[in-house]
């Protein structure tokens, strides 16, 4: 028996992921009306069209994102994304600088790290926007030291966004370890004994793109 648990917020027309970014534009390209025309009778199609920025909804960010000569979505290899062990941890509520403690002495190597603040419960509200979880230098720096595969955060930034150095993602893309923010429930997890997916299109020269972020927990039959 197994559970599948979605990680993942809902792209929509007009939402805000990060303030000072364009919302998405979801529209049609083609309706079904005017798809009757090409057609035989009966039998219509839908063809969407959708204008966004790459930080759109829940996503991950590649090297490229941060490093001219990182890697970019296309490069990354599918086994940094898909199918990993998982492991949550969860932050005390009310502390915004999470620190390397949170981690301390858990096995890390080759797992995608999630980080449960329970800031996803403010998606589409404004506080969303300010006083957000982040994670400390020194934190970003334990969790490379340590191996991790991934690192994941259900918060509006895995950085404090006053900081303009931007040492988290500076210090994980740096090393090759893929980001994926804005992530939400968590909480619905086990602590570990489950596989983390997060698998973006494959987009050359692109360094973020939103992903269907998911978890398959075994459980007892």
């Amino acid at each position: 028996m197994q559970d599948i648990i979605d990680l993942s917020h809902t792209v929509e027309h007009g939402m805000i992921t990060y303030k000072g970014l364009p919302a998405p534009i979801v529209c049609d390209y083609l309706t079904r009306e005017a798809s009757k025309s090409h057609y035989s009778d009966g039998t219509t199609f839908h063809i969407g069209k959708i204008e966004m920025v790459a930080n759109t909804g829940t996503y991950v960010d590649a090297p490229f994102h941060r490093y001219a000569h990182g890697k970019d979505l296309s490069e990354l290899p599918l086994e940094s994304l898909a199918d990993l062990e998982g492991i949550v941890f969860h932050a005390k509520s009310g502390v915004r600088a999470i620190g390397s403690e949170l981690f301390a002495g858990a096995e890390l190597r080759g797992k995608a790290v999630l980080v449960h603040t329970g800031w996803a419960r403010h998606w589409r509200t404004d506080r969303y926007f300010e006083g957000h979880p982040f994670l400390t230098e020194a934190a970003a720096r334990y969790l490379k030291e340590q191996g991790a595969a991934l690192v994941g955060i259900d918060s509006l930034n895995i950085d404090d966004i006053a900081d303009g150095r931007r040492p988290a993602h500076s210090i994980l893309l740096g090393a090759d370890i893929p980001i994926c923010e804005h992530l939400c429930n968590l909480g619905q997890l086990p602590d570990a004994g489950f596989r983390f997916h997060a698998v973006p299109v494959k987009v050359k020269q692109f360094g973020t793109f939103p992903v269907r972020a998911y978890a398959i927990v075994q459980g007892s039959a």
